[in-house]
């Protein structure tokens, strides 16, 4: 039996096809607006004197560099990264400190990470950028 005669004849698929009219008619294609799209970049924003992970400085592309970033630091940034990805911000401002961040939605954001290895005393540095 091919899928569209299993959905047709199932359970599944009959409860399936009732729903689908409310779900359908939720909102258009037309309705539904264009999703964001950002550039992300991480850089090394401060750590201390031979690192063992990584230098201040160093700039990594999310998500094609990934492979070279240290899982613990990658870890501490993922809802970062997510949130900043999917266009929201955290309100927070760091005013004062050499941390201070910029919130602009429809241009450059920045985030700030700190490592949970305590040995790395590491700061990465996210920047959201949108794409026109």
């Amino acid at each position: 039996m091919d899928r569209k005669n299993f959905l047709k004849k199932s359970a599944c698929g009959a409860a399936f096809a009732a729903a689908t009219p409310f779900i359908a008619n939720s909102a258009s294609a037309q309705d539904t607006p264009k999703r964001r799209r950002y550039k992300m970049e991480i850089e090394i924003f401060e750590t201390i004197e031979n690192s063992r992970c990584h230098q201040k400085g160093e700039k990594f592309e999310y998500p094609a560099d990934v492979g070279k970033i240290c899982p613990w630091l990658l870890s501490s940034m993922n809802d970062f990264i997510v949130t900043l990805r999917n266009g929201g911000t955290l309100t927070w401002k760091y005013e004062g400190t050499p941390y201070e961040k910029v919130i602009d939605p429809d241009g450059v954001t920045t985030e700030y990470v700190c490592c949970p290895d305590p040995t790395a005393k590491l700061i990465a540095k996210i920047t959201r950028t949108a794409i026109t």
